[in-house]
């Protein structure tokens, strides 16, 4: 590190700082929960689902346990299962993989383009008569490039369930990603843009049919009638505390992703003429940057622990591509085959970004960065 920077503390996220922001509210809402002694299937879940429907555009909206849950439900509802084949994407958080797997379809893999997300040719190239859905997730808080997506869609009658796990907020030609396809799920894990505290998802959908079946679905296959079962489901409900606690902070949502996109074109200036390739916005999409997920040179592992080592929490999403992820090692891929995944995996490094992190700890970041690699 250059002479004369004095050690800063910069966590990779900083949960505490946000809660000291809201405690008040996130208090009053909460026990008016534990007033009314009704936690789970009340009216907080009832707001929650239409504040984000009308937020994000959606015609119906499903309170669920968690995001993973939300994928795998959005599955059964369109029926798919073994014999079936879906595709997404190499690069990614395991859940959408480990969801289709669990119902039984294939998971077929392709690899990204530049922006970390999908790539498009690769999707039509991997359709086969055995394709039942495709599943593309936003990464990081970007997009993928769904126009070729959708209309591919449309074409071949294959439907579209969008992972917007990492990305509520972010959009696509002006339109907000997790409503554009046949489904759209959401995740508030305590460290998405928009947290709970605790496991919480949401399904989004365009069809009223699928939607009720999706709700049924997520509550153990109950149709209208006590006790009375059409089909086997299973237990996936947003509990009244959950959704009192995220309809607080829904209120903060587009001011704390815009700070994030301040810190980011922040970190895109000071190390502007660097070989760090950093993410940015596209010209038709928005980035709410959930990660900050940056390009290295080379030395990506020494320069992590450079950067611990000096109190900046990074991390490396994610480290090994999906299809090579022991429990995928039957499915037959080999190196080589998904390239921009493989050199995603070695070269990417998240820094640290959040509405709450400091301009001072962007300067410092940098400035550790480049100490590390001799620039000046």
């Amino acid at each position: 590190m250059a002479a004369g920077i004095e050690r800063r503390s910069v966590p990779g996220l900083n949960l505490r700082k946000q809660y000291q922001y809201i405690s008040g509210e996130i208090k009053g809402t909460v026990e008016h929960v534990l007033d009314t002694q009704h936690f789970v299937l009340g009216r907080e879940g009832e707001r929650l689902e239409e504040e984000i429907a009308s937020y994000l555009g959606a015609a119906h909206s499903i309170g669920v346990a968690s995001g993973t849950d939300a994928i795998y439900l959005c599955l059964l509802a369109l029926g798919i299962g073994p014999g079936d084949e879906v595709i997404t994407s190499s690069y990614s958080f395991f859940a959408a993989a480990e969801m289709i797997s669990l119902s039984g379809a294939k998971p077929v893999f392709v690899d990204i383009g530049d922006d970390f997300n999908l790539d498009p040719q690769a999707v039509g190239a991997a359709v086969s008569e055995r394709t039942a859905a495709i599943v593309p997730v936003h990464l990081f808080g970007l997009s993928a490039d769904m126009d070729p997506i959708l209309e591919l869609s449309e074409r071949s009658s294959i439907p579209v369930v969008e992972d917007a796990a990492q990305a509520i907020g972010a959009e696509y030609k002006c339109r907000r990603v997790g409503a554009l396809g046949q489904f759209g799920i959401l995740s508030f894990y305590p460290t998405k843009n928009l947290g709970a505290y605790g496991d919480a998802g949401m399904i989004l959908c365009k069809d009223s049919e699928l939607s009720e079946r999706a709700r049924s679905l997520a509550r153990h296959g109950e149709v209208p009638g006590q006790y009375m079962h059409k089909e086997i489901g299973t237990n996936s409900r947003l509990d009244e505390i959950q959704a009192a606690v995220l309809r607080v902070k829904l209120k903060y949502l587009d001011g704390w992703n815009d700070t994030r996109r301040a810190r980011a074109a922040q970190y895109a200036e000071l190390l502007a003429g660097t070989d760090i390739v950093c993410p940015s916005d596209l010209d038709d999409r928005k980035h709410v940057f959930h990660q900050f997920a940056v390009i290295v040179p080379d030395r990506r592992d020494e320069l992590a622990s450079y950067l611990l080592d000096r109190g900046v929490g990074v991390r490396v999403h994610y480290p090994l591509p999906l299809p090579f992820q022991e429990c995928y090692t039957s499915l037959g891929y080999r190196s080589g085959e998904f390239p921009r995944a493989e050199e995603a995996s070695r070269r990417s490094l998240s820094l640290p970004i959040y509405p709450e992190l400091e301009s001072e700890d962007v300067e410092y970041v940098a400035d550790a960065i480049k100490a590390f690699y001799g620039w000046k």
